[in-house]
């Protein structure tokens, strides 16, 4: 069973969606939870008081991680509220997309200012804390299939995720002698609400069925992976990537 009794963790974008369901599991699993969002207070609320119900603490947080500020701020905050800082998850999402040759550069800019630059300054400053406090942690960046299958229609998502990757291997190297792992898992296709906002349920449902596991991913999947990694089940696990995908990367090209 995983323990995370005692520790704190830091989700970047957990009012929903991947990152909401990051918040639930771990908080199941005994963690308090600083549960950020940038623009949906209502629904942080309803994270915080399912995470209440389950007798852990919350601090919920507004902040848009593309601004370091607010970042460190937010980070501040955390460790105010709730004593401490053991987990930072890179969770928060932008994705600016369409033909390459048709990209305003401003939308380009804003999808690498929050997935790329977001996780930067999260990681950065969560581990910071970590480090003064001397007793190890856990980073896990939520990176997607997208760093290795370059979607047409989504260049700046991939470029940023496939980043990602490769920033979480580098910081696990530095902060081995600290004792903070650094971890990223790359999600398939997971029924989010950002996926319901332009496919219906059935739709989903019938894309799901083309997958080898016969179903899209649910926010639960990535939570409990999620949960894992960042736990001391986990403890010889650094600068890893862990797809949970339902083995959308295993389909042949059409």
């Amino acid at each position: 069973m995983i323990d995370l009794t005692g520790k704190v963790a830091l989700i970047t974008g957990s009012s929903r969606g991947i990152g909401q369901g990051c918040a639930v599991e771990m908080a199941q699993a005994g963690a308090d939870i600083a549960i950020n969002y940038n623009t949906h207070p209502e629904d942080a609320e309803v994270v915080a008081q399912q995470i209440g119900a389950m007798g852990r603490k919350t601090a919920t947080i507004q902040a848009d991680v593309s601004n370091r500020a607010a970042v460190d701020t937010m980070v501040a905050q955390a460790v105010s509220e709730l004593g401490r800082l053991d987990i930072v998850v890179c969770n928060a999402y932008y994705s600016h997309r369409g033909p390459f040759l048709e990209l305003p550069v401003e939308g380009v800019q804003r999808t690498l200012d929050v997935c790329l630059l977001g996780s930067f300054h999260a990681a950065q400053a969560g581990a910071r804390q970590m480090v003064a406090q001397g007793e190890g942690g856990s980073i896990l960046f939520i990176s997607s299939v997208h760093a290795v299958v370059p979607v047409p229609g989504s260049l700046a998502y991939n470029a940023a995720k496939a980043g990602i990757n490769h920033m979480s291997a580098t910081i696990a190297s530095e902060l081995a002698p600290n004792r903070i792992r650094s971890n990223v898992i790359e999600p398939g296709w997971i029924d989010t609400p950002g996926e319901r906002t332009t496919m219906s349920a059935e739709a989903l449902a019938a894309e799901g069925d083309k997958l080898p596991w016969k179903r899209m991913g649910t926010i639960e999947d990535i939570g409990r992976a999620a949960t894992f990694l960042v736990s001391g089940a986990a403890d010889y696990v650094t600068g890893s990537i862990f797809r949970v995908d339902g083995g959308f990367c295993l389909r042949m090209p059409e």
